[in-house]
């Protein structure tokens, strides 16, 4: 699009200018240069060279980004859609309690040791046996000894139902022949010697039980409300081949009450996210009372935050979106993975950019369908992670909001380094706008191949250089920004940097001629044109070098940031200040791009280029600040201290 819109511009002020009386010859010659002028070539590596900078920091913190233009969508994240177990919480799962009809028995334990104590009556006790033994039949996770340790093998609650029933003492034995566990029965049964096991959501075990205990409800209440994930679990019989059918006609043995901490950085990362005008959204199978205590608890859910069952989610896109997106955090529980891609799609119709993590294969379309489509790379599925924009490598939610601020960093850099860009590209056409409009009466100040030695010879590095400027504070301070070029960009690049560069480097340029005796609409010496010129390609290549400091806040001055933030533009700089005396200061080199050595005066002048931008660019600054009422600000600090890191 850059390129179009260059060439028809080069095109169309190449055509205007054979109308102001220019031959065809410097009518072309300005034409071209106007293009090159307006081609910023150096755009496209430093773009991509910023993104891979912005994927590896977030590999660094645990957080695999698949596709590098994730990392841009991950800075303007509006709404993460997340899972509870092992995202919010540890996803280290214990039964603590266990309902029986013979009674009460709590499990004291830790993580996974087989030994444990166990508190209630004996009939309580050999019925909490009974129902661990059912209860296993029904998964395949397991629990191991590696190194003096306890680990799970499989899911955690799984392996977790397998310590219970080692803490009770009871023969594991032989599972029989199971029917695996479906979003649609939410349970999963198992056939061992005629006997039926069955496990799953309460809800659904207790409708296919013949009769339901007097004290169920309240006990599901009670367990819920305390953040416990409940399993409930009972027994048949059936005399055929194990086929889901058997799943009538059951007796509840218990309740089982597991355990999953919150993750200790979680409640930190939510509030972070309420700073940054990111709003959350807990999705998860659990009970809808469980949803809202761990919730509550973690602070995902504020004073008007809802609780709404999965299956009373309007049939309607844009009621849903009503009911989703709130300020003060919703859970959406009971939810199946349909309802995860409903929702998707019906915040991306508010407008949203959506997260969704997903861990399951039928999580699949949801990841898919979201904007950024975070896996789990612990305990996910593959076929998760390879419909993932986003793998994280510790399921933590707080990597996710990681990752936002260092999108948000990234894209952030991107402004500055193309701000940098289009004020660079204002100077460079002005000389030829100013040849063009005096009719040829003031010389052409720098030529093609100086645009070119300007873009891909000095500015490169330092543009490079602010693709990797250090993450601040306020970075997750307020939403985030949806255009990378904006009105801001624009003013800020064409009316104050750019104007400031060109105003300067022409003035220069034209002093220089002045000082050498040449007088309007005459046709200066070659030597004379070229130390004039070479005038004007120093005074440009030091305010860019200016610019690339002023480049590093749209907030601070210069004066007001840690000159060492950014180790790589101080090289950067020193680099450019090189290449500038190579250009300049090498027969070869200044005779090939057509310039000359400055004069002392000329050198006097292009240095005013530095404090003339510095200056500029803080006035603006001043007035944006006086504009929207902000007090002067406080030196920009980088979040992280490490030079060079990207943000």
């Amino acid at each position: 699009m850059i390129a179009v819109i260059a060439t028809a511009t080069g095109l169309g002020l190449g055509a205007a200018s054979l109308g102001l009386g220019l031959g065809a010859t410097e009518a072309f010659l300005f034409g071209v240069g106007v293009s090159v002028a307006l081609v910023p070539e150096g755009i496209l590596p430093t773009v991509t060279l910023s993104l891979a900078r912005g994927a590896q920091l977030m590999a660094g913190h645990q957080a695999l980004v698949r596709r590098l233009d994730a990392v841009e969508t991950l800075g303007a994240t509006t709404f993460i859609c997340t899972d509870k177990t092992g995202t919010l919480t540890q996803n280290r799962m214990n039964v603590v309690e266990v309902i029986t009809p013979s009674g009460r028995a709590t499990v004291h334990g830790s993580g996974y040791e087989p030994r444990a104590e166990i508190s209630g009556d004996d009939d309580a006790q050999r019925a909490a046996g009974t129902a661990a033994l059912h209860a296993l039949r029904c998964v395949t996770g397991r629990v191991h000894e590696v190194d003096g340790t306890w680990t799970a093998s499989g899911d955690p609650m799984e392996a977790a139902l397998h310590a219970l029933a080692l803490r009770t003492g009871v023969d594991t034995g032989d599972p029989g022949d199971r029917c695996a566990y479906t979003a649609e029965r939410r349970r999963s049964s198992a056939l061992t010697d005629g006997v039926v096991s069955v496990l799953g959501a309460p809800e659904s075990v207790l409708a296919v039980c013949s009769a339901t205990p007097e004290r169920v409800s309240a006990d599901l209440a009670r367990l819920a409300d305390a953040g416990l994930r409940v399993l409930a679990v009972a027994v048949g019989h059936w005399d055929r081949a194990a086929d889901p059918a058997m799943e009538q006609d059951l007796t509840l043995v218990g309740l089982l009450a597991l355990q999953d901490p919150p993750r200790d950085d979680v409640a930190d990362a939510l509030s972070t996210c309420r700073r940054a005008g990111i709003r959350v959204a807990m999705i998860t199978g659990d009970h809808p009372r469980t949803g809202a205590a761990i919730g509550r608890q973690i602070g995902l859910l504020g004073p008007d935050g809802v609780v709404v069952d999965g299956s009373d989610l309007p049939p309607d896109d844009e009621a849903l979106a009503a009911v989703v997106d709130r300020p003060d955090g919703v859970v959406v529980a009971r939810a199946a993975p349909a309802d995860k891609l409903r929702i998707a799609r019906a915040l991306q119709g508010r407008g949203h950019v959506v997260a969704m993590t997903g861990d399951g294969v039928n999580d699949a379309p949801a990841l898919r369908e979201a904007d950024v489509g975070v896996a789990m790379g612990a305990s996910g599925s593959d076929v998760a992670r390879e419909a993932a924009d986003m793998v994280l490598l510790d399921d933590h939610f707080a990597t996710i909001v990681t990752a936002i601020e260092l999108g948000r960093a990234t894209f952030l850099n991107v402004r500055r380094f193309l701000t940098y860009h289009l004020s660079d590209n204002v100077a460079e056409l002005t000389p030829f706008a100013a040849w063009a409009l005096t009719g040829g009466e003031l010389p052409l100040a720098i030529g093609v191949l100086q645009v070119l030695a300007l873009d891909i010879g000095t500015d490169m590095l330092p543009a490079l250089a602010l693709g990797a400027e250090p993450a601040r504070r306020e970075v997750m301070a307020g939403p985030a920004r949806r255009r990378i070029v904006d009105r801001a960009v624009v003013l800020r690049a064409f009316l104050v940097l750019g104007a400031t560069e060109a105003v300067l480097a022409l003035v220069a340029f034209t002093l220089v001629l002045r000082a050498g005796g040449w007088s309007w609409g005459d046709v200066p010496s070659g030597a004379l044109l070229a130390t004039a010129s070479g005038t004007a390609f120093a005074a440009i290549s030091l305010g860019q070098m200016a610019n690339a400091f002023a480049c590093r806040s749209a907030l601070h001055p210069v004066w007001r940031m840690n000159p060492l933030g950014n180790r790589l533009l101080l090289a950067a700089v020193a680099a450019e200040v090189v290449l500038l005396l190579v250009f300049l200061g090498v027969p070869w080199m200044r005779d090939l791009l057509g310039g000359g050595w400055p004069s002392t005066f000329g050198w006097a002048l292009a240095a005013l280029a530095v404090p003339g931008v510095l200056l500029a660019d803080g006035a603006s600054k001043a007035l944006v600040r006086r504009r929207s009422w902000q007090p002067d600000p406080a030196p920009a600090e980088p979040v992280r201290p490490a030079a060079g890191q990207a943000g």
